[in-house]
C-alpha cells in the first residue's frame, strides 16, 4: 500500500484541468474490469488524472500556507457608526463568497471603491470579482477602473471602461480580469467605479504587478470607498485610509520554512503510525527519504538565496514522502471507496432546502474508488448497467438525475441511497421531483426502489436489526420561519422506519420540525440532528440528539442549550461514532447554508458549559460557519463535510478550500491532509470503505408501533406512560419554598400553513400553536406516572399549589404505543445517577390519566379561556375610567380581539422566537429561570386581586388567566379558521 509514484506537472488550477479529464473516460485511459464481490464491473484508470489533480493540490497547500491568516474577529453588525474604510477593507481581504465584501449606500451617485497600494507599482492586470447572489451582477455592467500615483491628493486616470455586459465572480469562475501587460501603466491607487446610481457592491478585486505576477498587491491594504449604507460592517484587520503601508517583502512560493513543516509532519506521523503495533511495511525507507530531503532543507537553509524551482522540487519530493508515510497507514486498509458525486444543490441557501429534490441540480451518481491509495486508482460506476427492477421508475436507470446520503450495510453487501429525477418545472413536490429511498447491492446488482411519493425521504441508515431509518415529510406539517424567503412551502420531515424491503413504514419522531442525518453509535442507538427551537431562537439548537432504533426516548446530551450564540457550533450535521471511542465526529455547519463547514469532536462525557467543553475543533484552519464571522463568510467557509471516522484521529471527508468542488481526502488533527480523489467538474460526497464493519448491538423493540404492533398503532386510544423519578432532581436551584404539586402536560401543534406567522399565534413571531392536555399529580417525593397520548409532540411543566407554573421545558418529547418514558427529573445532571433510595411513590400505583384544564385550553382559544373572566370583573371598569380596551370586539391586529392586543405584549409573558431572540432579556434566553416566567413573571399578575380596585377572582377565574400566561399568552390554538377562533369557536386542529 506504500507503493506510490506522483509525477511532476505544472501549476495548474483544478478549474483547467476538467478540460483534460471530464470530456470522457476515455480522454485519460482505456475501460478496463474490475472484480467487486461476485461482478466483474467496467473501470477507469484515474492515475494520470489523479497525480496532476494531488500536485495541484499540494500547490494550493502551499498557497495556504503563504497566506495562513488565523480566525477572523466577527463583523460587527451595520450601523451608523461603520466608517466607510472598515467596510471597504472587505473588498480586499482575500476572502471570495460570490456575495459582497464591500457595500456602499443603496442608489448611491456615482459609486466608487479605491485601493492604496502603498506605493506606485508596473501594473501587470486587475482582476474583479462581481457579486453573483440574487442577480445583481448586471449592476456592475458599466463599470470603470481608474488609477492615480498619489494617495493623498490623487489625480485619477480612466484606465478601462467595460462593455455593458455582465460580468460574474467566484462561483461561475468567470471573474472580470484586465489585461495590462505591455502598456506600461504604472500607479499607487486602483480605483472601481460605476457611474450614475447604483447599489455598488463588489466581492473582491486583485490587483497584480508585473514584477511579480503572483502577487496580490491589493491584499489587505488599506481601501476606502464613497459612503455606507444598511448592509456595510466593520471588517477584521481594517486599516484607515493613509495609513503607512508596511513594505514586507512577499511570501515565497515553496518557502524553506513550508518545506521544512512538511518534512517534521513526515516525521511525526512515521512515529505516530508505529504505535499501531510494529513498523508498517515501508516505512523505514521513507523514514530514510525522509532524512535526506531534511538535509537538503537545512544546506539550502545555511545556502541563503535559493531559486524557486530548485525549492519547488525539494517541496514536492518532500509532499510525495509525506504522502506515501500517510497512505502506509494501517487504519487504510480496504481496498474499495464508495462515494457519490453531486453538485450543491441550487435553491435557498438553507440548512432545510437543501434537502428538497427540486432544488437538485442533475449529475453524479454512486461510486467505487478501487485502489484508492496506490498509485494506479481505478473508478466504478456502480449503476453502469443497473436498471430499477420494480415500482414507477421499473426498467429505468437513474440517471442524470442527483444522489445523495449512501449507507453500508454491516456486512458490507447492500447500498442505500437517495435519488431524484429532479424533473420538476420549478417548486414542485411530486414524485418526479422528490428524493426517493433506493437499495442496491455493494456489486451493483439488485436496484430496488424502496419509497416513492410527493415527498421528499433521504438519509437512510441501516439499523442492527435489519430494519432501516431514515428522514421523511410524512410526519406533515411545515417549518415554522419558512415560506417567506423566496415565498414557497418549507415542509418538515423527521425520523421514520421502515423494513428492508421498504414495508412496515412507522413514524418514529413526531417532533415538529426538522431532523437529519441518523446514524447508528457502539451502542445500538440512533444518534442524528434535531433542529429544536420550541419557544427560542430560531438559529441555534440543531446539535445532536440520540434515541433507541424503535424511536423511544429522544434525549439531548449536547449541544441543545447555548449560553451565547457566538459560543459554539450553530449546527451539527452528519455525526457518527468514531470508533474505539465514545466520541463523534461531526460537521459544524450554518444555519444559513449547506451541510458544509469545520469538522469537530463531541464528547459527552464533560459536562456541557453551553458552549465549547463538550467540542474539539479538528480542522482550525476553517472557523464555524455563522456563528464564527456572521453571514457574509458561510459559504466561504464550507469546506469540510460528511467525514468518516477511522480513530479518533484520522478521517475521510470531501474538502475545498474554496468551498467549490470538493474531493476525498484522509486528514489528522495534526494538519495533514492528503487528497484521495476529486472529479474537477462535480463536487464528492460520503466517502465510505466498502467492507464489513462491526454491528452494533440490535436493542429489543419496547412499543407497539411496528409490524406486530400495527393494530394499536392505528387505534385512536394508543397510549404510553411518562415516569419522573423526582421533579426536585435537578441542575439549577429552583425557588425557596417551592413545592411542586402538579405537572401540566402541554401539546405543541404542528404548523399546517406554510408562510411565517401566518397565522400569527400570539404576541410571539414564529411562536406554536399548543393545546393543554391536562395535568397529572406529583407525590409528596417528587415522583409521577402518567399516562400520555402517544404521537404527539409534548413538554411539561412543574405547577405549585395555586396551578402556576414554576418551571417550563423549551423543548419536546413524546411517546409511541406502548412505550414508557422515565426521566430521572426536571432537568436532570445527565452526569450522576439519582439518589433516589426505593421505589417512587408514583411507580407504586397506576398510571395516572391527564386531568384536563378549563375550557379553552384544549384546543387552545383565548376568547373561550380568559375574555369571560374579562367581561366580569373587568370591562365594565375600563369603559367607565376610558382605560385599555379589555372587550372581546374583533378587530384587532391579525385578527385578535381588542383585549388581547391591549394586555399580550404589555402585560402578558412570552417567549420570541427568531433569528436572535435569545439576546432578547426576558423574552429571549435558552432555557427557563425557574420561578421567573410566565404568569409568576407577567406584569399582569399585580392586577389579579383584590389590591387593584378591589377584584376578587375566584380559583378557577385566577387559573384561567394564569393558565393563559404560563402558555406563552397565546391567541390561537390552531393554524385555520381565524375567525371563528376569534369569535370563541371551538376550532380543532388539522394536524397533531
Amino acid at each position: 500500500m506504500c507503493a506510490l509514484r506522483v509525477r511532476p506537472t505544472p501549476s495548474v488550477p483544478w478549474a483547467l484541468l476538467v478540460l483534460a479529464f471530464s470530456s470522457g473516460h476515455g480522454t485519460f485511459a482505456a475501460d478496463m474490469r474490475v472484480r467487486i464481490g461476485d461482478r466483474e464491473l467496467s473501470a477507469v484508470p484515474v492515475g494520470r488524472q489523479m497525480a496532476a489533480l494531488v500536485e495541484a493540490d499540494w500547490i494550493d497547500q502551499d498557497e495556504a500556507f503563504r497566506t495562513a491568516v488565523g480566525p477572523s474577529e466577527p463583523p460587527a453588525s451595520a450601523a451608523s457608526g461603520v466608517a466607510t474604510w472598515q467596510d471597504a477593507a472587505g473588498g480586499c481581504d482575500g476572502v471570495k463568497t460570490g456575495g459582497w465584501g464591500f457595500h456602499t449606500a443603496s442608489n448611491e451617485s456615482d459609486p466608487w471603491w479605491q485601493v492604496d497600494l502603498g506605493r506606485s507599482y508596473p501594473l501587470d492586470r486587475v482582476v474583479v470579482y462581481n457579486r453573483t447572489d440574487g442577480n445583481t451582477a448586471p449592476r456592475t455592467r458599466q463599470l470603470q477602473i481608474l488609477v492615480a500615483e498619489d494617495a493623498a491628493n490623487p489625480r485619477f486616470i480612466e484606465l478601462y471602461r467595460h462593455t455593458g455586459e455582465p460580468f460574474f465572480g467566484v462561483r461561475e469562475k468567470q471573474p472580470l480580469t484586465v489585461d495590462l501587460r505591455g502598456r506600461g501603466v504604472t500607479a499607487r491607487v486602483v480605483r472601481v467605479t460605476v457611474p450614475g446610481r447604483c447599489s455598488f457592491a463588489l466581492d473582491e478585486i486583485e490587483v497584480y504587478g508585473s514584477e511579480q505576477p503572483g502577487v496580490n498587491l491589493a491584499l489587505g491594504k488599506p481601501a476606502d470607498q464613497k459612503s455606507v449604507g444598511a448592509a456595510s460592517r466593520v471588517k477584521p484587520g481594517a486599516a484607515p485610509w493613509g495609513a503607512p503601508v508596511a513594505q514586507s517583502p512577499a511570501p515565497q512560493a515553496f518557502s524553506l520554512e513550508h518545506i521544512r513543516a512538511v518534512v517534521r509532519r513526515g516525521e511525526q506521523l512515521a512515529e505516530r503510525l508505529r504505535c499501531f503495533g510494529g513498523e508498517p511495511p515501508g516505512l523505514a525507507a521513507l523514514t530514510e527519504q525522509r532524512g535526506r530531503i531534511e538535509a537538503r532543507c537545512s544546506d539550502m537553509i545555511a545556502a541563503g538565496t535559493v531559486p524557486e524551482e530548485q525549492r519547488r522540487e525539494l517541496y514536492f519530493a518532500a509532499r510525495r514522502v509525506l504522502r506515501q508515510i500517510a497512505f502506509c497507514h494501517p487504519l487504510l486498509d480496504f481496498d474499495h471507496l464508495l462515494f457519490i458525486k453531486r453538485h450543491d444543490p441550487g435553491g435557498l441557501y438553507h440548512m432545510v432546502h437543501q434537502f428538497y429534490g427540486f432544488g437538485a441540480r442533475p449529475g453524479g451518481g454512486l461510486y467505487v474508488l478501487c485502489d484508492p491509495f496506490s498509485d494506479e486508482p481505478k473508478l466504478v460506476d456502480l449503476l453502469q448497467d443497473a436498471v430499477v427492477q420494480h415500482g414507477r421508475l421499473a426498467g429505468r436507470a437513474l440517471e442524470p438525475g442527483s444522489f445523495l446520503s449512501p449507507d453500508l450495510s454491516f456486512d458490507g453487501r447492500s447500498i442505500l441511497f437517495a435519488y431524484t429525477e429532479g424533473r420538476g418545472a420549478g417548486i414542485e413536490w411530486s414524485p418526479r421531483a422528490s428524493f426517493h429511498l433506493f437499495r442496491v447491492g455493494a456489486d451493483g446488482s439488485g436496484l430496488a426502489q424502496l419509497t416513492d411519493g410527493p415527498w421528499n425521504e433521504f438519509d437512510p441508515c441501516w439499523l442492527p436489526n435489519g430494519r432501516i431509518a431514515f428522514i421523511s415529510e410524512r410526519r406533515g406539517g411545515y417549518l415554522r420561519c419558512g415560506g417567506s424567503a423566496p415565498p414557497y412551502d418549507s415542509p418538515t420531515y423527521t425520523l421514520h422506519s421502515m423494513a428492508a424491503d421498504g414495508g412496515d413504514l412507522v413514524c418514529l419522531s413526531f417532533h415538529e420540525t426538522q431532523e437529519w442525518q441518523p446514524s447508528v453509535d457502539h451502542n445500538g442507538m440512533i444518534v442524528y440532528t434535531r433542529w429544536d427551537y420550541v419557544d427560542r431562537d430560531t438559529n441555534v439548537a440543531h446539535h445532536v440528539w440520540n434515541c433507541y432504533p424503535d424511536g423511544r426516548d429522544p434525549r439531548s446530551y449536547h449541544g441543545n442549550y447555548p449560553v451565547k450564540r457566538e459560543s459554539r457550533p450553530w449546527m451539527e450535521m452528519d455525526v457518527r461514532a468514531v470508533p474505539g471511542s465514545s466520541k463523534y465526529v461531526a460537521t459544524a455547519a450554518a444555519h444559513h447554508g449547506h451541510a458544509y463547514g469545520s469538522l469537530v469532536l463531541i464528547d459527552y462525557r464533560p459536562l456541557d458549559d453551553g458552549a465549547m467543553s463538550q467540542i474539539e475543533r479538528i480542522t482550525p484552519d476553517v472557523p464555524f460557519p455563522e456563528s464564527e464571522g456572521g453571514k457574509a463568510l458561510i459559504r466561504a467557509r464550507m469546506a469540510y463535510g460528511t467525514a468518516w471516522p477511522l480513530s479518533e484521529d484520522d478521517f475521510l471527508c470531501v474538502y475545498d478550500r474554496h468551498a467549490a468542488q470538493r474531493g476525498i481526502y484522509w486528514i489528522d488533527r495534526f494538519g495533514n491532509r492528503e487528497l484521495v480523489y476529486r472529479a474537477p467538474e462535480i463536487s464528492c460526497l460520503s466517502p465510505i470503505p466498502l467492507r464489513p464493519r462491526p454491528c452494533p448491538p440490535t436493542i429489543p423493540d419496547r412499543t407497539r408501533q411496528a409490524a406486530n404492533g400495527e393494530a394499536a398503532a392505528q387505534a385512536g386510544d394508543a397510549m404510553g406512560t411518562v415516569a419522573v423519578a423526582n421533579v426536585y432532581d435537578a441542575d439549577f436551584r429552583w425557588p425557596e419554598q417551592t413545592e411542586i404539586t402538579a405537572l401540566r402536560v402541554i401539546q405543541v401543534l404542528p404548523k399546517t400553513t406554510p408562510p411565517v406567522d401566518q397565522p400569527r399565534i400570539g404576541a410571539a413571531t414564529q411562536t406554536n400553536a399548543r393545546a393543554v392536555l391536562g395535568t397529572v399529580p406529583v407525590e409528596p417525593d417528587g415522583s409521577a406516572y402518567f399516562e400520555a397520548p402517544a404521537g404527539k409532540l409534548i413538554y411539561f411543566q412543574a405547577l405549585d399549589r395555586r396551578g402556576m407554573a414554576v418551571q417550563s421545558m423549551r423543548s419536546g418529547t413524546y411517546v409511541h404505543p406502548g412505550e414508557t418514558l422515565s426521566c430521572q427529573g426536571c432537568h436532570e445532571a445527565k452526569h450522576r445517577p439519582s439518589a433516589r433510595q426505593g421505589v417512587s411513590l408514583a411507580l407504586q400505583r397506576s398510571p395516572s390519566r391527564i386531568r384536563p384544564e378549563a375550557d379553552g385550553s384544549n384546543p387552545f382559544n383565548y376568547p373561550r379561556l380568559v375574555q369571560g373572566v374579562l367581561d366580569r370583573h373587568c370591562v365594565d371598569c375600563h369603559r367607565e375610567r376610558n382605560a385599555v380596551d379589555l372587550t372581546g370586539a374583533p378587530g384587532a391586529k391579525h385578527g385578535w380581539t381588542r383585549s388581547y392586543e391591549n394586555l399580550a405584549a404589555k402585560y402578558g409573558f412570552y417567549f420570541t422566537v427568531s433569528n436572535g431572540s435569545i439576546h432578547r432579556g426576558v423574552h429571549g434566553g435558552s432555557r427557563t429561570i425557574a420561578g421567573r416566567f410566565g404568569a409568576r413573571a407577567a406584569p399582569l399578575l399585580p392586577y389579579l386581586d383584590h389590591q387593584h380596585y378591589g377584584v376578587r377572582l375566584s380559583d378557577e377565574e385566577f387559573r384561567r388567566v394564569t393558565l393563559w400566561l404560563d402558555c406563552n399568552s397565546e391567541f390561537y390554538g390552531a393554524y385555520h379558521d381565524l375567525q371563528a377562533q376569534a369569535r370563541g369557536d371551538v376550532v380543532r386542529p388539522q394536524l397533531d
